[in-house]
């Protein structure tokens, strides 16, 4: 049972330095910008004034929807390769449960 708790150990801090690791997004030219944790936690929305001043609110609110889905895309996709990298790293770990 060591090795399962070292597994989940292991998964366990990953997913606490994921809390540390951030990307960003921009769409329309930079003119919204959304940053989110690799945790899937959206950190941050900026919109520019210009942006603002041109738009009416049902099409920000969809261009909003738009940069936090590609941002949650992104981070998604960070914390696949992460987690997959523990998982890995664990195989040869686990086969020694099975008794191979």
């Amino acid at each position: 049972m060591g090795k399962m708790q070292e597994a989940q150990q292991q998964m366990e801090e990953t997913k606490k330095r994921l809390d540390g690791v951030f990307v960003d997004v921009e769409i329309e030219n930079g003119a919204i910008k959304a940053s989110a944790s690799a945790n899937l936690k959206v950190t941050n929305i900026s919109i520019s004034d210009g942006l603002l001043a041109k738009n009416d609110k049902e099409e920000l609110e969809d261009l909003i929807i738009v940069a936090v889905n590609k941002v949650l895309d992104e981070a998604k996709q960070v914390q696949e390769v992460e987690m997959s990298k523990v998982a890995q790293g664990m195989m040869p770990n686990l086969g020694g449960l099975f008794g191979q």
